[in-house]
């Protein structure tokens, strides 16, 4: 199965390089995608930019397609599964949940400029970074990719109720499943708590798993990948 890999903020398609390889191994064709104005220097593009991208390579996809999304990109994958539910076939979504029709992408630090540079460390102390000693700190915001403005402050729209019955795993790396079985039965995240078919796995990592448990992450996403 074709399985597009969607990094979160800051990220190009480089940020799967570990991952790929696992689940090329485990049978599976990796697609990591570079969005629009994270990895091809473009300033002005847009959520709609990048929503564009991630669709033209579910199109081209010669069957159907599992997402994965990490982080905020969690949203970008289930706008892939809104607007393309017969095409996709399972949403991952990694460390984070999608936002809700109308909400913004993802509006959390402070625009400058016209984008959203990495904020530091600080946001991110505890669970988040635990497994990142100083070394990757580092290399991670020196290669860190300023968010276009357009993309931060982009406006989610959901139009397809079909996108609840696409399979759904969500995966919990610096917290619990538990933890997130709770927010989503809670009501904090109404999107899943409507999904037909809602599964869970715990992942012992900090934020980016990618990086610390590409291995173990691959093997998550391809047992999503069998259903």
């Amino acid at each position: 199965m074709d399985i597009l890999l969607i990094g979160g903020l800051w990220l190009d398609g480089s940020a799967w390089d570990h991952v790929v390889p696992a689940l090329a191994a485990l049978g599976h064709r990796p697609v990591p995608l570079t969005l629009p104005g994270q990895g091809d220097g473009d300033a002005s593009a847009t959520l709609d930019d990048q929503v564009a991208a991630v669709l033209a390579a579910v199109d081209a996809a010669p069957g159907e397609v599992l997402v994965v999304g990490h982080s905020a990109a969690c949203t970008l994958a289930w706008l892939a599964a809104d607007a393309r539910p017969d095409r996709v076939a399972g949403a991952v979504l990694v460390g984070g949940f999608p936002a809700g029709d109308g909400k913004p992408y993802a509006d959390f630090f402070e625009v400058r400029d016209g984008v959203m540079p990495f904020p530091g460390w600080e946001p991110f102390d505890g669970p988040d970074s635990v497994d990142l000693d100083d070394d990757a700190k580092r290399a991670f915001a020196a290669a860190a990719i300023p968010v276009p403005a357009g993309v931060a402050t982009g406006v989610v729209r959901l139009t397809d109720e079909r996108r609840f019955a696409v399979p759904v795993l969500v995966v919990c790396p610096e917290y619990t499943a538990d933890q997130a079985k709770g927010w989503i039965e809670g009501g904090d995240v109404p999107e899943l708590a409507g999904v037909e078919h809602l599964d869970y796995a715990d992942l012992d990592s900090g934020h980016w798993p990618m990086l610390t448990r590409p291995v173990e992450l691959a093997r998550v996403i391809a047992g999503a990948a069998r259903g």
